[in-house]
């Protein structure tokens, strides 16, 4: 169903409902007014026929009742310029009393055997007919005025009323249907245009949708999509990148091992095979290395975040206990100190895989019995975690892009991925967590720090 049949069907029940409510209001009103009219004009009626009697009813004492006679016989010339003037004609009649007998009738009235009714209104019902009577005692005459008019006359103009005022209502509700489904598709023709032009673009085409003309209340939306399109636009370059610098890293590893290869199976001696089968080793575990770490940078922006409690003391001791038997092979020395409870939240998995990279990038570039000291202090929101080593440090105009993938700099003699640095500032990234480059204290190599929030920031 689309959004204009929703939209439709949502609003055309409640002007349904609005105009049935509006015409049962306008029942109850017009029903109520001519009551009142009506009522009105039967008490009218009553003092007319009081003066006009009067005299008559006066002197009639003895004398036998008085009936007047029907219109029809009378008025057939009059009645005849309106053929419904009969019907209301025959709908009034009235009768006179005095001293309790009556002595003055139309030739439609009640029959003597119905008593005198009380002053005011009454409602009675004879043969099946309902009556509004009003009785008007004449105050020192004794006489009584009684006039009587049939309810279907009232309950006829009202249904003709509501008759006259439904086929209207009728008429009007297609009408405004077919009006609000006009607006609907009016209304909605920005974003039909707006999904028109999305889907007539190209996967390549990401550039901004124009917001030109558009409605103020769609230029949010269109402003986020644009966010969006520019956001997925430089994933999707830094994907390509990525996936040529990878399949250029990759070559030159592969390379070497198929060289390596080709020597041995030309090697003379079992001395010079050994020697390229160690090599072979060692160029198969930097390519194994290089490819783990461009798996760990594709896998950390996509992974799904686990926060937990995490000791950032413990960790840090865990990954410098991995390192163990490199520290001691190359005589470096290691420090670690800070407040051992130390506690965020955030994912583990891959807070340690950063603090990880770093201390592997620390040990890389740290010449033989060097130094490494990491340290951990409470910071304002969080805390620090500062990893110093001994090596030839960063320049500072290298800083900003030794967290780019494959970068290294163009001094060093050390072999690496280029990835190590990389992955921590895409860790980082997830993570919340601020990294700063430094110099130690003692004056020389490399000082890192990470600051890790308490809770992870939204």
């Amino acid at each position: 169903m689309t959004l204009s049949q929703r939209l439709f069907l949502r609003i055309l029940p409640t002007l349904i409902i609005t105009i049935v409510l509006v015409g049962l209001f306008a029942y109850r009103s017009a029903d109520r007014e001519i009551e009142n009219i009506y009522d009105a004009e039967l008490i009218n009626d009553a003092n007319t026929l009081w003066v006009l009697l009067h005299r008559p009813l006066a002197k009639n004492n003895d004398r036998p009742v008085i009936q007047i006679p029907d219109l029809d016989f009378n008025m057939d010339d009059q009645l005849s310029l309106n053929e419904d003037a009969d019907d209301y004609a025959d709908a009034h009649a009235f009768r006179a009393w005095k001293g309790g007998h009556i002595v003055m009738v139309s030739s439609n009235s009640f029959p003597e055997s119905v008593p005198e009714f009380k002053r005011g209104f009454s409602n009675y019902k004879l043969n099946g007919e309902a009556w509004r009577v009003y009785a008007l005692p004449v105050p020192d005459s004794g006489v009584t005025i009684e006039v009587a008019e049939k309810m279907a006359l009232r309950d006829g103009l009202v249904a003709n009323i509501i008759l006259n005022l439904s086929f209207p209502l009728m008429i009007l509700v297609p009408a405004i249907a077919a009006l609000v489904w006009f607006v609907i598709n009016n209304g909605l023709s920005h974003i039909q245009g707006l999904v028109r032009q999305i889907r007539s673009r190209t996967p390549d085409d990401l550039s901004p949708i124009p917001t030109v003309d558009l409605p103020r209340d769609l230029i949010p939306l269109v402003g986020s999509l644009n966010q969006f399109m520019e956001k997925l636009r430089i994933s999707l370059t830094l994907e390509r990148r990525f996936a040529d610098l990878a399949a250029h890293q990759l070559r030159t590893p592969q390379a070497g091992i198929k060289l390596l290869l080709q020597l041995i199976e030309r090697s003379d001696s079992e001395d010079e095979r050994q020697a390229l089968m160690k090599d072979l080793t060692a160029s198969n575990d930097r390519a194994m290395h290089l490819i783990e770490q461009m798996l760990n940078l594709a896998r950390v922006s996509h992974q799904p975040l686990s926060l937990d409690q995490t000791n950032l003391f413990d960790l840090v001791a865990k990954v410098l206990a991995d390192f163990g038997r490199v520290f001691n092979d190359r005589h470096l020395q290691v420090a670690l100190s800070g407040d051992e409870e130390a506690v965020v939240a955030t994912d583990s998995t891959l807070l340690r895989m950063m603090i990880d990279n770093i201390i592997d990038n620390a040990i890389k570039y740290s010449p033989d019995g060097g130094m490494i000291e990491v340290a951990i202090a409470r910071q304002d929101a969080g805390w620090s975690v500062s990893v110093n080593d001994s090596g030839p440090g960063i320049p500072v105009e290298h800083r900003d892009m030794v967290f780019q993938q494959f970068y290294r700099l163009p001094t060093t003699e050390r072999e690496g991925t280029g990835l190590g640095l990389a992955i921590a500032a895409a860790i980082a990234s997830r993570l919340s967590v601020e990294i700063g480059l430094g110099v130690p204290e003692w004056g020389y190599g490399l000082r890192m720090d990470l600051i890790v929030p308490e809770r992870r920031k939204i």
